[in-house]
């Protein structure tokens, strides 16, 4: 699927890897002055004055924070938050979502290494209300809230609904950590700065490469105290690398390039996802879903009954036959939806954003006649 995306004239969904090594570093310098001074030295050991301390104090600038701490995962930024909260407020209790990344993504990672506990107030596709944190049966220390909620289709709350939850925990007298790997573009549904989003949590883990192009990498924001707490453990957990300059260097060109046009994105999923609905309609596919149907993010699903080695033949052969990339790789739903249907993510970046709703349309009834063409050979074969 690479080598087909890498030959296609036009990509809709950005998130499939289509450079080679040699092209992320020649990007890479091609971005870099701009981004830090490259006449400072390499970081030793994230070392506070070099380019790991910029990119933490920026990043706690764009988040409104007193301070943040850089982490080469997302995984181990989490367990360091949730760690540190469980010996603050004596309970290793953590009430999460069972779509979360933690629970879907991480291996258990939050039980196997960090010895906590978590329990659901909901099992519903969407983020927890306030009324399920108050009729959690027993207490928790934390609560964690993934915004926005990737498995169920990248979804949020209201921010009325936000700040209910939000409220409720502390009224269950719980912190509130924020698994916001993808914060950067919540504000638009919200209608809200960062700052006020951040400012509702005690933790907020943000990621480098989703949604800001960055290699790798990810920071935890807090304050000042409970960055110096994450910092100690986050050397126990193995997270204090000689050198991290190449992701540094990449985050603070997506902080400088990506952050400010998240809106952008946010505001044309909302048209990519309506013209996709309607070629899918006018192509008369039996069954399928775009979800939401109105995005919350400048991400959303979509949902076609048929199995994923199916679709992802078709993705293959439109990129090759008409140099037209429309979806990326196609998958099982497991457990968030039914059997014999597959879904897909789309991504909305600066590729879509030349792409017209006649494009889309035009391109999503192509793909579902190679659906078919596929789905014929299958059934001969």
């Amino acid at each position: 699927m690479r080598a087909a995306f890498r030959g296609a004239r036009r990509v809709l969904s950005e998130g499939v890897g289509r450079e080679t090594v040699r092209e992320r570093l020649d990007r890479l310098v091609a971005d870099a002055p701009a981004a830090y001074d490259l006449d400072g030295w390499t970081d030793l050991y994230g070392n506070d004055d070099g380019i790991i301390g910029e990119l933490e104090r920026r990043t706690a600038g764009a988040l409104g924070t007193e301070a943040a701490a850089f982490f080469p995962t997302g995984t181990m930024a989490q367990q360091v938050a949730l760690r540190c909260w469980a010996g603050r407020t004596g309970n290793a209790t953590v009430a999460g979502h069972p779509l979360s990344h933690m629970e879907v993504h991480e291996r258990d990672a939050w039980a196997v290494v960090s010895g906590l506990r978590m329990v659901h107030p909901t099992s519903a596709p969407r983020p927890p209300t306030a009324a399920e944190i108050y009729d959690l049966p027993e207490p928790f220390g934390a609560l964690a809230l993934e915004l926005p909620l990737r498995d169920a289709g990248f979804v949020l709350p209201a921010w009325d609904e936000l700040t209910a939850t939000v409220e409720a925990a502390r009224d269950r007298e719980a912190v509130v950590h924020f698994d916001g790997a993808r914060l950067w573009e919540c504000g638009p549904h919200f209608g809200r700065a960062l700052p006020e989003i951040a400012a509702l949590a005690d933790s907020v883990y943000v990621s480098y490469y989703k949604s800001l192009g960055g290699i790798s990498g990810a920071a935890l924001a807090g304050t000042e105290e409970f960055i110096e707490e994450a910092r100690a453990w986050r050397h126990r957990y193995g997270g204090q690398l000689f050198q991290q300059w190449p992701a540094a260097l990449a985050a603070l060109a997506g902080l400088d390039r990506e952050l400010p046009r998240l809106p952008e994105y946010v505001a044309h999923a909302k048209a990519v996802a309506r013209a996709l609905d309607e070629g899918l309609a006018e192509a008369g596919v039996p069954w399928f879903r775009v979800h939401p149907g109105v995005p919350h993010t400048h991400q959303f699903q979509v949902w076609l009954p048929y199995p994923p080695e199916l679709l992802n033949e078709a993705v293959v052969r439109q990129a090759e036959e008409t140099g037209t990339a429309l979806f990326g790789n196609w998958y099982e739903p497991g457990p968030a939806g039914p059997p014999g249907v597959a879904l897909t993510e789309i991504m909305v970046g600066a590729s879509a954003l030349a792409w017209t709703d006649d494009a889309i349309r035009s391109a999503a009834g192509e793909f579902v006649e190679f659906v078919d063409f596929v789905n014929g050979l299958r059934r001969v074969g």
